[in-house]
C-alpha cells in the first residue's frame, strides 16, 4: 500500500457502515526510507495518529509478491524501515505498529475472501497489468494476481473505516468495498435476523431504543439519510454492545442484513511531491534519492550538484525556475519570500544556481537533524524496538481475532 492531508471522510456512505475513527495503512519493507516517503506518507501518518485510532503495518507478505526470489532482503528491510518510521515521528503510544506476517488472521481472511471473489475483479485492477509491464520479472503467480485481495483482507480484518491513499490507489479501496459488499450479501442473512435485532434493541435501554426505532422508521419510511448517520453515531456510542449486536443493528437500521465486514472509505491524502536529484520522481530504482538518515555532507554534496535549468550555462545567463528540478524542492521546503527571491533572481541572473540551492540545503539539513537524533536513540536500544513490535503485533492480533470470530461464525466453520 502507498500510503498513511485532504480529508475525504464525509464521502457518501453505502448501505454498509464503517468505523470512522479507525485508520489502516501499510508499506512494503524496502529498507531505509527517503524524503519522498517522508513527505508522501509519513507526515500524513504523523498527523492522522493523533486524530484517529491508527494501525500502521509492515507489509512483508506483499513484498513477497514481487521479491519472492530474494526473500533474504526483507527481514533486514523491516527493521530499517521501522527505525525510520519511529525517527520520523510515528508514535507507538498513539498508533499500533505491527508486521503483517505476525498476524496470521490476515492470511485466513484472505483465504476465505478468495472463495467468493470473482477472478475478473482481480484481473481488472489497474496496477495488475501496469506492474507486469514495468517490472522486469516473472509475475504470472497467484500471489501477484491476488495481492489486491490480500490488501482487502488487511483492511477488513480491522474493520477500518478509512484508508489513506493517493488517487492511484482508490481502485484498491473500491475492490475492498465490493468484496465486503459481496461477503455481507452472502453471509449476513441470518435466518433469525429480525428476532436477534429486536433483542439487541432492548439492550440499548428504553430511551435509546425509542430513539433508534424512530431513526429507523424515518429512514425506511421517508428516506431521511441524516437519520441513518444519527443512528450510526448512536450505536457507535454504545460500548456495552457486542460487536455482533452492533453490526446487526447497523444492518437493521438500513433495512439490510447484518453487516459483518463494513465497507471502508478512501481517505484521500494530499502528497507533497518531492523530486529526485534528477528531477524525476524520487525512487531507489532511479538512484536519485536523499535518505532520511543520510550523512549531512553527502546530502550537501548531492544537492549542490543537482542539475538546473540547462539554459543557465554561465552565471550571467537568465533562467526559468519552471525548468529547474531545484525549483520543485523550493515548492516543498521554502517560504513564499524565498520562492519570490528565487523567481526574480533566477530570471534576471542576479543569483547563481549555488545561491539558489543553499536555502534548500539548509532546510533539508534542519529537517533531518531531529530525525537522525531520534533514529540513533532507537539504534542504541534494540530491545525497545523489539518490544514496540511485539506489543503492536499482539494488539493488532487481538483486534483481527475479533473480526475472524465473526467471519467464521458467518461462514459456518465454527465447530464446537
Amino acid at each position: 500500500m502507498n500510503e498513511f492531508t485532504l480529508r475525504n471522510a464525509s464521502a457518501a456512505r453505502s448501505t454498509s457502515t464503517f468505523t470512522p475513527q479507525r485508520v489502516l495503512s501499510g508499506m512494503r519493507p524496502t529498507g531505509r526510507l527517503h524524503l519522498g516517503h517522508y513527505h508522501g506518507v509519513l507526515r500524513n501518518w504523523i498527523e492522522l495518529q493523533y486524530e484517529y485510532e491508527c494501525f500502521f503495518f509492515v507489509a512483508d507478505w506483499h513484498a513477497l509478491t514481487t521479491e519472492y526470489e530474494t526473500p533474504q532482503i526483507i527481514a533486514d528491510s523491516v527493521w530499517e524501515m521501522l527505525i525510520d518510521w519511529l525517527a520520523a515521528g510515528v508514535n507507538p503510544s498513539a498508533a499500533t505498529l505491527f508486521v503483517q506476517s505476525r498476524v496470521p488472521e490476515h492470511a485466513e481472511l484472505h483465504l476465505l475472501l478468495s472463495m467468493i471473489t470473482p477472478l475478473g475483479w482481480l484481473e481488472r485492477v489497474p496496477s495488475y497489468k501496469d506492474q507486469q509491464e514495468k517490472l522486469n520479472k516473472e509475475l504470472s503467480t497467484y500471489g501477484f494476481l491476488g495481492y489486491p485481495l490480500l490488501q482487502s483482507a488487511d483492511i477488513l480484518a480491522y474493520r477500518a473505516g478509512m484508508v489513506p491513499v493517493g488517487e492511484d490507489q482508490v481502485a484498491h479501496v473500491e475492490l475492498t468495498r465490493e468484496v465486503a459488499r459481496r461477503f455481507n450479501y452472502l453471509y449476513g442473512r441470518e435466518p433469525d435476523f429480525e428476532e436477534r435485532a429486536e433483542i439487541a434493541i432492548k439492550k440499548l435501554g428504553k430511551k435509546n431504543a425509542r430513539l433508534y426505532r424512530n431513526l429507523r422508521r424515518r429512514y425506511q419510511e421517508q428516506g431521511d439519510i441524516q437519520s441513518v448517520e444519527e443512528g450510526q453515531a448512536l450505536l457507535q456510542a454504545q460500548q456495552h454492545l457486542s460487536i455482533g449486536d452492533r453490526e446487526r443493528l447497523f444492518g437493521y437500521l438500513e433495512g439490510v442484513g447484518k453487516i459483518i465486514l463494513p465497507e471502508p472509505q478512501p481517505l484521500l491524502t494530499r502528497v507533497a511531491k518531492v523530486p529526485g536529484l534528477d528531477g524525476q520522481k524520487m525512487s531507489k530504482s532511479y538512484g536519485n534519492t536523499i535518505m532520511l538518515r543520510e550523512d549531512p555532507e553527502s546530502i550537501t554534496r548531492k544537492l549542490r550538484t543537482m542539475p538546473t535549468d540547462p539554459a543557465r550555462v554561465r552565471r550571467t545567463d537568465p533562467g526559468d525556475p519552471a525548468k529547474c528540478p531545484v525549483w520543485q524542492l523550493h515548492q516543498v521546503y521554502s517560504t513564499d519570500e524565498i520562492r519570490d527571491w528565487v523567481q526574480v533572481g533566477c530570471r534576471d541572473a542576479t543569483i547563481g544556481c549555488l545561491d539558489c540551492k543553499q536555502p534548500v540545503i539548509d532546510a533539508v539539513l534542519e529537517e533531518q537533524k531531529p530525525i537522525q537524533e531520534r533514529a540513533q536513540e532507537y539504534l542504541n536500544q534494540p530491545d525497545l524496538m523489539r518490544s514496540i513490535l511485539l506489543d503492536g503485533c499482539a494488539k493488532a492480533r487481538d483486534v483481527a481475532h475479533e473480526t475472524l470470530e465473526e467471519v467464521r461464525n458467518a461462514v459456518g466453520i465454527v465447530y464446537r
